[in-house]
């Protein structure tokens, strides 16, 4: 009997250290299909700013990173399922998310903005502006939920990875499309078409609370690490560093929230 007791402490040790008790390795789940804040590069490793602020965080909690890709449909279930021990995939924080995963403070805000065909001349984004016009993007996002909400007299196609949708805008099967305002400015920069532009303004859903590290709710001292780390990165001019790379603005700043930019649903 004191044996079997003594190995259920024993086991309830062993779960309670939870990701940080692999020998010093915490394996970093990601999609790979969100450039640049997650690719593959020509030699399939995985890249990005994602990737660059990870691994920065795995250096300053003294751990070795080991990078996961699964495809963004799953991701959540693949996290809980113990496939890997975070989601640093530019994930923004909803209430939704919230309930079956634990997040870390935001590492950016990830606004989102519309890209449109440039011969349809459009002036504006707003439901009015797309009114029986199709619009793409990727499904399992937040853009889902905006469409659905305000952009109801559109059509939405909706594609498991983004740059499925991008193609079909090149090739006119969609009119515009929905989605992270980086993500669109890169592959703007490195279209060959020339087909697309921005149009409208830049924006954010109301329940997204920044884009942050999920983990296991279980999960507690990785989580508290990972915010150490992150104020550490910051401080110490890591963070600033990593940014300047990929973009030339300021990311941290919360962009205008879907409320106050369509009145509220």
């Amino acid at each position: 009997m004191i044996k079997k007791i003594i190995g259920v402490f024993i086991l309830a040790a062993v779960i309670s250290t939870g990701a940080l008790a692999e020998d010093g390795v915490v394996r970093m789940g990601t999609e790979g299909y969100y450039p640049p804040f997650n690719y593959f590069d020509s030699a399939s490793t995985v890249k990005g700013f994602d990737i660059d602020i990870g691994n920065a965080l795995c250096e300053h909690m003294k751990v070795k990173c080991e990078w996961v890709t699964t495809d963004w449909d799953g991701i959540i279930p693949a996290l809980n399922s113990n496939k890997f021990d975070t989601i640093i995939a530019s994930m923004a924080i909803t209430q939704k998310r919230s309930k079956v995963v634990s997040f870390s403070k935001p590492y950016y805000f990830n606004a989102v903005k519309f890209v449109a065909r440039k011969d349809l001349k459009l002036k504006d984004a707003m439901p009015k502006d797309l009114k029986g016009m199709t619009i793409g993007t990727q499904s399992g996002t937040q853009e889902v939920k905006i469409l659905a909400d305000f952009y109801t007299d559109s059509k939405v196609k909706r594609y498991p990875k983004l740059d499925d949708a991008l193609l079909d805008l090149e090739t006119g099967r969609v009119d515009a499309v929905l989605a992270s305002q980086f993500v669109l400015g890169d592959w703007l920069k490195k279209g060959k078409s020339n087909c697309c532009e921005f149009v409208g303004k830049t924006f954010i859903n109301d329940e997204s609370q920044g884009t942050g590290i999920a983990v296991r709710k279980s999960d507690t001292e990785l989580l508290d690490k990972l915010n150490k780390a992150i104020d550490e990165i910051v401080a110490d001019g890591t963070y600033t560093k990593i940014r300047e790379q990929y973009f030339s603005f300021d990311i941290m700043t919360p962009p205008i929230k879907t409320s106050v930019l369509f009145g509220g649903k």
